[in-house]
């Protein structure tokens, strides 16, 4: 399926780049979001036309996300979970409990789409874990899991 890029959208492509996509990638998740539209003569047309705006709206937002990273970067998330003798946890850390922690603790809300682990947390340990605000604008945050004292 040919689509224009109406975002930039990070390992895609630029605003108003044509590419080539699956078709249930583009259908289920470029087009519904609006993130693109079809390549038609008329889409072609109309966001050469809108460039601009888009790329001045792709900006601001850029710029919010900027002072998102600011706060979060370098910061440290601890987690104090159960764990067996070994230092293995009884479940792992999902995206979705280190957004709530980011919420709870940091007062940032993030999605937990725009969480990267690279690796499952299932030990006690130190991580490091990456977070994508926007397709330019990545950063990285300690996480730390510690063992809770059993009675």
């Amino acid at each position: 399926m040919q689509i224009i890029l109406l975002e930039n959208i990070m390992k895609l492509g630029k605003i108003g780049d044509q590419v080539e996509v699956k078709n249930g990638f583009g259908r289920n998740y470029l087009l519904r979001q609006g993130k693109a539209l079809r390549a038609s003569k008329e889409n072609i047309e109309f966001v050469s036309k809108k460039k601009v705006e888009l790329n001045k709206k792709n900006e601001e937002v850029k710029k919010q996300y900027k002072e998102i990273a600011a706060k979060i970067s370098n910061k440290n998330l601890k987690f104090n979970k159960e764990s067996k003798e070994n230092g293995e946890l009884y479940g792992s850390i999902k995206p979705k409990e280190v957004s709530s922690a980011f919420k709870d603790i940091l007062k940032v809300e993030i999605n937990p789409s725009q969480i990267d682990l690279r690796q499952e947390i299932t030990q006690v340990g130190k991580y490091i874990i990456t977070v994508n605000l926007h397709a330019e604008v990545t950063v990285s945050v300690n996480l730390q899991v510690d063992k809770i004292d059993s009675i």
